[in-house]
């Protein structure tokens, strides 16, 4: 009965592609049969298209996917990231999916915050619009002012939406592990760990109490950070389907003519969001991954604030450090060191040839790096990076995908405020103070100091561990003697190396 289900899905699926002429679309992605579109095509064919749709394929696809629903606009702006997956034009395409739909009733929303915290609507708010500044797949958002006088801004999740994103999520599913076990390319791009991320990443938007701990970590985070702020949170107005925060006055950054004619220096806001991300992103390792132009808004003195926190990405330290070395290898066009951290990440099997991927990373890189510095663009980079995976057996990194669809929106919200903005001109001061930071030998002296106490308290489970798998082990023969070394003397090169290390450590601290 489940397979009726997602059957049935799958066939109001296709009437949606064809209604916007976006069957053609599916033949531009490797992973999907010949013969599919020409399958849709037959089934749908009774369907009318609409009038005045745009040339694009991506183009069509996008509106396609927004008027399926958000788990299906959620889906399409995570292949705009994927140009290895979807080919560059449908990519280049989906990046217009916008996430905007129409709102929900009033009452609905009333109700909603009536059940979460209890009481009616006036014991919480002074005043309440009742028309929504914003609607987007997840939830809308409402201007009013607490009980208290302070003027604030109201997300509520919309009716129902976990169910319809469950629903959804669970046919992707099912459709990526199909794909797994015949199609070998799709294993590769680990389609289900993709999926996971997506269902990941959306389910937790939907608890709205995960969204406001995630924006008072952020702000926690960059407290101190010139040129840019987040608003504070009304934690006794908040609860899993109702968010409330403070009210932000400003210029969204989408609007380039209306800051213009505000007096902003719209090249140094540009830097400014690049610079928070890869701050955000390399120092920290807790970013803000969704950067679009309307979650942004420009106060009168300057200063951007951050709206919005459903998408969060993490990096670990080791992540972050890859990271900074990937970017700034480029920089340097070290293109040796660049393929050996992908090595050392694991990203690339061993059995690749090293000297290969670095001259295809030459090959990618220094056509872009020639250019005119107002046409570099790194997500161009990142993305032409994805793309010759297939040819190293590297494997998808779900981990990563967030990062790399955050800092194309990010170089792109710079190009859009100053049009020769130049990404890595931005990035390098960034990535080098993190580099010497973090990756000098001083540093990494620190971080063995820091960590030795832990290391030492962990030290007998290790041992205790590393005895109990010897047991089982065939027992290993003395150089001195036929018969078995006694345990203790094989820890004593174990306990030696841990006891000169201490020392040594002991007296560079002195």
């Amino acid at each position: 009965m489940r397979t009726i289900g997602y059957l049935i899905q799958l066939y109001m699926m296709a009437v949606g592609l064809r209604r916007f002429g976006a069957i053609r679309a599916l033949a531009n992605i490797e992973l999907v049969p010949a013969w599919a579109p020409r399958l849709l095509r037959l089934f749908t064919f009774y369907i009318p298209r609409k009038l005045s749709l745009p040339e694009s394929d991506g183009e069509r696809l996008a509106l396609a996917l927004a008027a399926m629903g958000p788990a299906y606009i959620k889906l399409g702006q995570t292949l705009a990231t994927r140009p290895d997956l979807v080919g560059r034009p449908l990519a280049e395409g989906l990046t217009t999916l916008q996430d905007r739909l129409p709102p929900f009733k009033f009452e609905k929303a009333k109700a909603i915050i009536e059940s979460e915290l209890g009481g009616t609507l006036e014991d919480h708010f002074q005043s309440f619009e009742e028309t929504p500044v914003a609607a987007a797949s997840i939830a809308q958002v409402h201007k009013a002012v607490t009980e208290k006088g302070v003027p604030v801004a109201v997300k509520v999740l919309r009716p129902d939406i976990e169910a319809r994103f469950i629903r959804d999520l669970k046919l992707f599913d099912w459709l990526a592990g199909i794909a797994e076990s015949n199609v070998k390319e799709a294993r590769r791009l680990r389609l289900t760990k993709v999926v996971d991320k997506v269902k990941e990443t959306s389910l937790r938007e939907m608890d709205l109490r995960l969204e406001a701990a995630a924006a008072s970590e952020l702000a926690e985070n960059m407290k101190g950070e010139s040129g840019y702020r987040l608003p504070k949170i009304e934690w006794d107005h908040t609860a899993r389907r109702v968010m409330t925060l403070e009210w932000i006055d400003g210029i969204r950054l989408a609007d380039r003519a209306a800051l213009e004619a505000a007096g902003h220096n719209l090249e140094a806001l540009g830097e400014t969001v690049v610079q928070v991300f890869l701050t955000q992103a390399l120092r920290d390792g807790f970013f803000h991954a969704d950067l679009h132009q309307g979650n942004l808004i420009v106060e009168p003195d300057g200063t951007i604030a951050a709206i919005d926190f459903g998408i969060m990405g993490r990096l670990s330290k080791r992540e972050r450090q890859f990271l900074a070395e990937i970017l700034y290898g480029f920089i340097r066009r070290d293109y040796i060191r660049v393929a050996q951290v992908h090595f050392d990440a694991g990203y690339v099997p061993r059995n690749q040839s090293l000297e290969e991927f670095a001259q295809a990373l030459r090959a990618i890189a220094d056509p872009i790096m020639d250019l005119p510095v107002e046409e570099i663009s790194a997500g161009q980079l990142l993305a032409q990076l994805f793309a010759t995976t297939e040819r190293f057996s590297m494997q998808t990194q779900p981990q990563l995908l967030l990062l790399q669809r955050t800092m194309v929106m990010a170089e792109g919200m710079a190009l859009h405020l100053y049009p020769t903005a130049n990404m890595w001109q931005i990035s390098e001061p960034v990535i080098e103070a993190w580099i010497r930071a973090n990756l000098s030998p001083e540093a990494r002296l620190a971080d063995m100091v820091a960590n030795l106490p832990r290391f030492i308290e962990r030290l007998p489970y290790r041992i205790e561990k590393w005895l109990a798998e010897d047991d089982t082990a065939p027992a290993q023969t003395d150089w001195q003697s036929d018969q078995p070394a006694p345990r203790g003397a094989r820890l004593w090169p174990f306990a030696l190396g841990i006891i000169t290390g201490a020392a040594v450590l002991k007296i560079l601290m002195l």
